[in-house]
Formats: structure tokens, C-alpha cells, sequence
């Protein structure tokens, strides 16, 4: 009987071995094939700009093409779900954004995927913050002054996001919540139409990610009052923050990670690792990439994974706080 019990664990602990040894040997030989890199969201936007810039930057440093796969809906969830669900060998890989990989569970009961059990997290990959514009003609100049003018007028001012539950929608509920004020939520099918009520008069505020209404405010078509991040954007170092406008502690930024399907081998996950930062390093990335305002912060695969855990907290508690769910 003792004897049956070492071969039972002998046998079980050579299975161990010669997994890891395949594994290794495949992840050694890596890549030999195209990659399919899926933005869950449409062409143009922000997170594809991203995805583009990385792919071919991941193109030419690994010798085979990394093909952008747009999969949009369902605010980002579609291609979020299909990334999870992809064979874990490398060959899937997934550019998500804060949306779909924290606020949407923070308003839903139910999720087709979990975005710290289903994926093996790679690397963060940028920030870019929220503006909070407004037409020039808005009687208030700064964020004091918006504040001053929202509670002088109770829910009759109005703000535009691109969708319910988008980042733009929870952080100004965030806004709110931090300031007192009343304002009416008016939700767009995106960004474009949003700017286009905001330039039409339609709305009082828009909370857009950054690099969509950086030409416009430098045109002088719009106001940027401030930005939501932590810290001033490059993009436009002129721009107060947020906290440094009155608000203190007010912090939130649009960050983007780069994933693969939860069982890929760690030596892939490494090497991806290590190719991302070196992409996001080179002279014409930043240079592309920060005039937009995205502010590159490559990062460990663990501390992608924290990063992911205090933001699933804060803005379940926003979601909660406000009372904003997504059936």
C-alpha cells in the first residue's frame, strides 16, 4: 500500500514536470504565428489608437504581425468575453480599458466574465484623464464656478457621457457626490454625438476622455474647466486638475491594461511583459501617444492585478453610492 501511494505521487509529480517542460518549450519557441490582439470596442477610438500603436510596435520587436481585431458592443463586454474565453497560448490578446474591465461589473449583478479569475494580466499600459468641458459661453470660467452655478440652479444643468455606465458617466457621478451638487445625466451612443449637443448648446458639460477634445479646446470651440487625473497632462500642463481646483482627493483616470486568457504560460506572459515595455519606451510611441494625452505607464503583471483590485472597490462603491445599475 505505501509502496502504490510513492508511485501514485511519483507519477503525478512527473505530469507536473513534463507540463512545465512543454510549456516551456513552447513558450521558447513563441511566436511562430500571427497574434491577434481584440480592442473590444469600435475603429478610431481611444482604446484602438492604443491598440494600433502597440500592435505594430509588438510587430516589428517579435518578427510576426499582431492583427487588431475590433470587436465592439455591449460596452466593451463582447470582445472582453471572447478574449476570456480564447485558447490560452499566446495567440489572444486583449486591450481593454477601465470600462470593461472594472465599471461594468460595478453595475451589473451579472458579468460573462471575471476580470481577475479569466485573464492572465500582462501589463497596465497608459492613463489618460477625463476633461470636464463646456461651451466658452457657459457663465463658469473654472470648477469653483461650475459648482457655484450647479447649486444655484438644482438639476436644471445638464451633463453628457458617452453611454450609461461609460467612464464618463461614473466619474461625474463621482463629481457629485463629492461636491453636492445636482445636475441631469444625459447619455449619447458615444462620443461623437455628444460633442456635437455640447457644441450645439444641447448640454452644460461634457466628460469625454482627453485626447477626443484636446483640438477643440485649443481651437477655442471648447472650455476645458480641468482634468480628472491625479496629476496635470502633458497634453495640456496649463489645465488645473480637479482636486487642485477645489475638490481635494478627487481622483479619476481612464487606464488601459493588456491581458491574455487566464492558463497562459508564464514565460509568454514575461515575454509579452517585457516587448510592451520596451514598446511603450520608444521615442515615436511617446511621442504619438502623449500629444493625444495618453500618459504611458508600462507596469509588472502583479501590479496590473492590484491596480485592478482597488479600482473594482472604488468604483463598486461609486455605483453604489449612486445608485447608477445597468440592466
Amino acid at each position: 500500500m505505501k509502496m502504490k501511494k510513492i508511485m501514485a505521487h511519483s507519477m503525478r509529480a512527473l505530469v507536473v514536470l513534463l507540463a512545465l517542460g512543454v510549456a516551456q518549450a513552447f513558450a521558447q519557441g513563441y511566436p511562430n504565428k500571427p497574434i491577434r490582439l481584440i480592442v473590444p470596442w469600435p475603429p478610431t477610438g481611444t482604446v484602438d489608437i492604443l491598440g494600433r500603436t502597440l500592435g505594430q510596435k509588438l510587430s516589428e520587436s517579435m518578427g510576426q504581425n499582431v492583427v487588431v481585431d475590433n470587436r465592439g458592443g455591449a460596452n466593451g463586454m463582447i470582445g472582453t468575453e471572447m478574449a476570456a474565453k480564447a485558447a490560452p497560448d499566446g495567440y489572444t490578446v486583449l486591450v481593454e480599458n477601465i470600462t470593461g474591465q472594472t465599471i461594468n461589473a460595478a453595475l451589473r449583478d451579472r458579468m460573462p466574465y471575471d476580470i481577475h479569475r479569466d485573464f492572465a494580466h500582462v501589463s497596465l499600459l497608459a492613463w489618460v484623464p477625463n476633461g470636464v468641458v463646456s461651451l466658452p459661453t457657459l457663465p463658469a470660467k473654472n470648477i469653483q464656478e461650475l459648482i457655484a452655478l450647479a447649486k444655484s440652479q438644482p438639476g436644471k444643468l445638464t451633463y453628457a457621457s458617452f453611454g450609461i455606465g461609460s467612464s464618463a458617466h461614473l466619474t461625474f457621478e463621482l463629481f457629485k457626490e463629492m461636491t453636492g451638487i445636482d445636475m441631469l445625466h444625459v447619455p449619447y451612443k458615444g462620443g461623437q454625438p455628444a460633442i456635437a449637443d455640447l457644441l450645439a448648446g444641447q448640454v452644460s458639460i461634457y466628460i469625454p476622455v482627453l485626447p477626443s477634445v484636446v483640438q477643440l479646446h485649443k481651437a477655442g470651440r471648447l472650455r476645458l474647466l480641468a482634468v480628472t487625473s491625479a496629476r496635470r497632462s502633458s497634453a495640456v500642463p496649463e489645465i488645473p486638475t480637479v482636486a487642485e481646483s477645489g475638490v481635494p482627493g478627487f481622483e479619476a483616470s481612464n487606464w488601459f491594461g493588456f491581458m491574455a486568457p487566464a492558463g497562459t504560460p508564464p514565460d509568454i506572459v514575461a515575454r509579452l511583459n517585457a516587448e510592451t515595455a520596451k514598446a511603450l519606451q520608444a521615442a515615436d510611441v511617446r511621442e504619438k501617444l502623449a500629444g493625444l494625452g495618453f500618459e504611458m505607464q508600462p507596469s509588472t503583471p502583479q501590479e496590473l492585478s492590484a491596480l485592478l483590485r482597488r479600482e473594482s472597490v472604488k468604483w463598486a462603491g461609486v455605483a453604489k453610492a449612486s445608485g447608477a445599475r445597468v440592466d
